[in-house]
């Protein structure tokens, strides 16, 4: 029988970095296990914490490209020839 922690919300990158490695022993896990739900748990928990580091703006995808495309010098016929 595996004993595995039990999860808390994550505060540290020790906590961070452990929550990953386990979610790599798991990703595979086959649906309605034991092993699935904590890796949905893992998922939930590690995005909660990555999301409470990096504060990234909400961008309209649109916006986003036309300024990728201004910074390349593309014109919107380049985009469309790929």
């Amino acid at each position: 029988m595996n004993i595995h922690p039990q999860w808390f919300l994550i505060d540290s990158e020790q906590g961070y970095n452990e929550a990953i490695a386990r979610y790599e022993e798991v990703k595979r896990s086959p649906k309605n296990t034991d092993e699935h739900r904590e890796k949905m748990l893992l998922v939930h928990l590690i995005e909660m914490y990555e999301n409470s580091l990096w504060d990234f703006p909400e961008v309209d995808p649109i916006k986003m490209i036309k300024i990728r495309m201004e910074d390349f010098g593309y014109k919107p016929s380049d985009l469309a020839a790929v």
